[in-house]
């Protein structure tokens, strides 16, 4: 049972308004300046899966709420709401935010969740509400078992969580471009966001932050954006398709058929479902380890910068 100090609205379904005003402004001022990058599909695309985000949340949300709530009992602190708690709660579920999104990223089993989000090949505000249909099922919602041990309650991190997803919304345009130097420093922002959503060798696997890109940086997984590079957009393979079915279940399909193939060892079945994306058991595919690796070596002038290995195998 939620005690009443800790019932606290939905955060995204009350910024949603907020939302839609955001990207009527984004859509007026990119083609006020000739950079409209709104394709009407894609666009629709995007809500659906936000619409559908939502619903799944409704329907399945209770398995990760009520796991929490089974650990919370092993609490080691009681922790009242208050001002400083909340602070403190915001900041740890941000670190856990940049574990979840890098691990996300790293592991097929979870990439099949999250890779949804990346699979639109335009970069705007609709962009963020391309959200995960499948996300609890991953069982991620473990990244979260030390805050509710040591005493944040569940209904306070998902508060929490809240206000980082409605952070993370504005930070998906290219309509601004740098902010200061100081905010650019400590917070994540579209420049760094972009970096993240670039398919490009250099910017694969990069900037997870959520709002604080202190994590990046501390982590070394931070790659800052080079104006002189054209960003592209959408994920290695991109899907010729604005199904929001088969934009939300494409990756648990292939995943599973992968895993399923007759033959393999049992390790490699494994691997198939926890390994980094674009891993195979006989090379053929590419990973973005691969990725960089080959750009690194077709310019070694580049080997060893920022997001770029130095010249080695390919692993």
């Amino acid at each position: 049972m939620i005690d009443a100090m800790f019932k606290f609205p939905s955060v995204t379904q009350m910024a949603v308004p907020l939302f839609i005003v955001a990207m009527l402004v984004e859509i007026l001022i990119a083609r006020y300046r000739g950079t409209a990058r709104y394709e009407t599909r894609d666009t629709l695309a995007s809500l659906v899966m936000g619409v559908g985000s939502i619903v799944a949340g409704m329907l399945i949300g209770f398995i990760a709420f009520r796991s929490l709530f089974y650990f919370y009992q092993f609490r080691v602190f009681d922790l009242e709401m208050s001002a400083w708690v909340f602070v403190v709660c915001f900041v740890l579920d941000d670190l856990r935010y940049y574990w979840f999104h890098r691990f996300s990223h790293r592991i097929r089993w979870a990439w099949a969740a999250h890779v949804n989000h990346h699979t639109s090949q335009h970069y705007n505000l609709s962009t963020a509400l391309r959200q995960t249909w499948t996300g609890v099922l991953t069982g991620m919602f473990v990244l979260s078992v030390p805050l509710v041990l040591l005493g944040f309650h569940p209904g306070l991190i998902a508060f929490a969580n809240g206000f980082n997803l409605v952070y993370q919304f504005w930070i998906h345009t290219e309509v601004i471009k740098r902010l200061p130097k100081w905010f650019e420093a400590v917070f994540n922002t579209p420049s760094h966001h972009r970096v993240h959503h670039a398919t490009n060798a250099r910017y694969l696997d990069a900037n997870y932050a959520g709002t604080l890109i202190i994590w990046d940086r501390l982590f070394g997984t931070f790659v800052a954006e080079d104006d002189r590079t054209v960003l592209k957009y959408g994920i290695v393979q991109n899907l010729a398709t604005f199904n929001p079915l088969k934009i939300a279940f494409h990756e648990w399909i292939n995943m599973l058929r992968d895993a399923a193939r007759p033959g393999l060892a049992l390790r490699h079945r494994a691997a198939y479902l926890f390994a980094p994306p674009g891993w195979s058991h006989d090379n053929s595919r590419r990973t973005s380890a691969s990725i960089k690796a080959e750009f690194a070596r077709r310019h070694p002038d580049q080997a060893g910068t920022p997001g770029l290995p130095l010249l080695g195998p390919i692993s």
